[in-house]
């Protein structure tokens, strides 16, 4: 016997197919605690402690005040309230961990607490809950009670049309933030006007921020184009901060800076940022984060952007380093910032571990689910590719319809999207013609308006791009320059939509905590405060809103599946004809194979799943049970659809007692009279991936088996697809429309059939 190809191997071949799935380009990494690489326990990592001496912190977390460095002075100082610090310390971690996931102790309760909390407390209490346990107090904890999420809108060539036109698309899909970022440092104004104009298409309650070099995002936000920033970055270690020119102080005087303009204003931080960055002191992760999410609110940040961030992939490569990431956004929330939760840079290359991750905060809503949900393509990211973008939005938008959970997106039509981008970038194209920018040709207009990514837009170069920005900025041209542009040119939606915003800003509204606009109307931790107390209290999803989840792409119904099918009998009109020619009886010739049709065989639906012409199955068939010397009678039964009693029916009328059933859609088995209803002789349920000539061999071996003999089984070989999810609708919507045109009792009917091109 000759050994097969490949059988000789050493090694398992299931490895190979692991080898292939976009897993295993994920990179893990050994947990290493006195190297960094620890998600909760570092080597290194304080046991909590807090002592005062003449009212001020004495000790903390082991450290004596005399030998604090800067983020330990920082804390001590800021974040620590003596008023409470002896009663929450005096509250073993274990306790604390249960109070956090007990609905009945309020989150007002908790928040308080935190406030006398140590960040090695804060750390070791949400360290002892399980991922489950942690998603929940989440869900309990964050501070809006109404979700929301943010996009990023770039491109790779920093073309300003192109950005208009997408940051319209983002604020019709629902985005409460939209930020930007450049390929190019000089395009920055450029970018920051056009997504400006973009975001002020449809409506005029979506929040932007241009992510650049911090003094000139604080400039271009004091020109009016910006209403939101989250570009001041914190570290849990003294040397990352040395390492950056900064300290806590200089990070809290930019805050306020932001905050005094009327800017909606978070910090940055994540894990692994210090480890990335070789300053982690061999202590953990999350030890390191709960540093940094006290140093936040320490200097008055209404919130935090946090969740790994741009060190997601390296936490996620350390076993735990998914919970961790859960436990610093818990941590966030507990201190009572609103919390962008992560989900923004890609973790992996695995399209189930990045499902798996965004899941908790769907279903348990956060302030911002994304803090930055591509809303381009991945090419276009200029912030690399984030855990959803343009190419997975409707995956998203069917994650919402799934779970009923609000993801703060909504799905938007072809015809819609398409008149959004053209009054974008009309609008931009006349305020850059207006204000002596840039002139816009037609046929850039058209690229831009139909294109999916900048791969196939012919517009403006990024050198182009480098002279708008650079006159913007020399100019001093500002965000009312901009308004009054756009009225001039007619555009006055626009215009309205733009002052509204700015006018909030005056007001300074926005800056509550957790705020975003809907309706032309701050929504916020102090006026929509996250009230969960257990079921049915929280955010739940309105009728009205839970209908617009729905409401995605490819959704099928009863009136549809007979509208496709209605095109598909004019063609079966030329190429088949029915003629019922009264009772069906028993019949008595041996070489008789009947076929048992269903009622809406060819009456009301006409293809099989794998589209099929029901003509053409009826011929192939008849091909096979000539084939194999015998005989075809098609008999409709109109007392059942069920194959299995569609071919027990047709055998038990066949002169052979050997008969095929089959349903419109092409399930078929071959079935013999003295068996029971579900025991066939071969069944064929993969509809969709049955052809012809398996329907002909089905025929051939219903005559096999009307001689008594046994024939090889018609193997029908599966591919692995998902036919389920590709088909299950339209199966049950088909057999619905069969069950209802069953009447108990019903005798079964002769039917002649004439193939119509074999008498042309």
């Amino acid at each position: 016997m000759t050994d097969t190809p490949g059988h000789g191997s050493n090694r398992w071949k299931r490895f190979d197919d692991w080898d292939d799935r976009p897993l295993r380009r994920d990179q893990f990494a050994v947990e290493d605690p006195e190297n960094g690489f620890a998600a909760f326990d570092g080597a290194a990592d304080p046991r909590p402690g807090l002592t005062f001496a003449d009212g001020r912190v004495a000790s903390m977390d082991g450290v004596a005040a005399e030998d604090f460095d800067l983020i330990d002075a920082f804390i001590a100082t800021y974040h620590i309230d003596p008023d409470i610090a002896a009663e929450a310390m005096a509250i073993p971690s274990s306790q604390l961990a249960r109070m956090l996931v007990d609905m009945n102790v309020p989150r007002t309760d908790l928040t308080r607490l935190a406030r006398g909390l140590t960040p090695a407390r804060l750390a070791e209490t949400v360290a002892q809950l399980n991922a489950m346990e942690i998603a929940f107090a989440y869900s309990k904890m964050r501070a809006r009670r109404t979700p929301g999420n943010q996009a990023h809108v770039t491109n790779a060539k920093d073309d300003p049309l192109q950005l208009a036109a997408d940051a319209a698309i983002a604020v019709a899909l629902g985005f409460d933030e939209i930020e930007t970022t450049m390929r190019v440092a000089q395009n920055s104004w450029s970018n920051a006007l056009a997504c400006c104009v973009g975001a002020a298409v449809g409506r005029g309650d979506t929040l932007f921020q241009c992510s650049s070099e911090e003094a000139e995002e604080l400039e271009i936000g004091m020109s009016g184009f910006t209403s939101y920033a989250e570009t001041v970055s914190v570290y849990g270690t003294e040397s990352a901060f040395v390492d950056g020119d900064d300290t806590p102080w200089s990070k809290a005087w930019l805050t306020a800076a932001y905050a005094s303009r009327g800017i909606k204003m978070r910090c940055t931080s994540g894990a692994a940022a210090e480890l990335l960055m070789g300053f982690h002191e061999a202590k953990s992760l999350l030890y390191l984060e709960a540093r940094c999410l006290c140093l936040q609110r320490g200097m008055g940040a209404q919130g935090t952007q946090n969740g790994g961030i741009d060190g997601a992939p390296l936490a996620a490569s350390i076993p735990g380093g998914v919970r961790e990431i859960l436990a610093e956004n818990l941590l966030a929330v507990w201190l009572d910032l609103e919390c962008a939760s992560g989900n923004d840079a890609r973790h992996s290359e695995s399209e189930m571990r990045v499902a798996a991750k965004v899941l908790p905060f769907l279903i348990g809503g956060s302030d911002l689910i994304c803090s930055g949900f591509g809303s381009i393509l991945k090419y276009d990211n200029s912030f690399n590719p984030s855990s959803f973008n343009g190419e997975e939005l409707e995956e998203f938008l069917v994650l919402q319809r799934d779970f009923e959970a609000d993801g703060g997106l909504t799905a938007i039509g072809g015809d819609a999207a398409l008149d959004l981008r053209r009054r974008a970038i009309d609008a931009l194209s006349h305020v850059l013609r207006d204000l002596g920018l840039a002139q816009a040709s037609d046929a850039m207009k058209r690229s831009v308006a139909v294109a999916s990514g900048s791969n196939e837009t012919d517009s403006f170069s990024p050198r182009d791009v480098a002279v708008i920005s650079t006159r913007i900025r020399e100019a001093g041209i500002s965000v009312l320059d901009v308004i009054r542009s756009l009225h001039r040119g007619g555009f006055v939606p626009e215009a309205e939509n733009l002052l509204s915003l700015v006018k909030l800003r005056v007001s300074g509204d926005y800056l509550q905590t957790s705020a975003i606009i809907r309706d032309g109307r701050v929504l916020s931790a102090v006026n929509d405060p996250n009230n969960y107390t257990g079921p049915g209290s929280g955010y739940r999803l309105t009728e009205h809103r839970r209908r617009e989840l729905a409401q995605i792409r490819g959704v099928l119904d009863r009136d549809e599946v007979l509208r496709a099918e209605a095109a598909s009998e004019i063609r079966e009109a030329r190429a088949i004809r029915y003629r019922t020619m009264g009772p069906a009886t028993a019949g008595t010739d041996p070489q008789e194979i009947v076929v048992g049709i269903s009622p809406a065989f060819g009456t009301r639906i006409f293809r099989t799943l794998a589209g099929h012409p029901l003509s053409a199955v009826l011929r192939a068939l008849r091909a096979g049970i000539e084939q194999g010397g015998g005989r075809m009678r098609i008999v409709r039964l109109l007392h059942t659809a069920d194959t299995s009693f569609l071919g027990l029916s047709a055998a038990r009328l066949s002169g052979s007692g050997v008969g095929i059933g089959i349903q419109s859609k092409g399930t078929a088995v071959i079935h013999r009279a003295d068996r029971l209803p579900h025991n066939n002789l071969e069944l064929f349920s993969n509809a969709p991936i049955t052809g012809l000539d398996h329907y002909r061999a089905m025929g051939v071996n219903a005559t096999v088996y009307a001689r008594g003999a046994l024939p090889e089984p018609v193997v029908v070989p599966a591919t692995g697809d998902a036919l389920g999810a590709r088909f299950h609708a339209r199966v049950a919507l088909t057999y619905a429309i069969e069950t209802s045109m069953t009447e108990d009792d019903a005798a079964p009917e002769t039917v002649e059939i004439t193939f119509l091109e074999d008498r042309a």
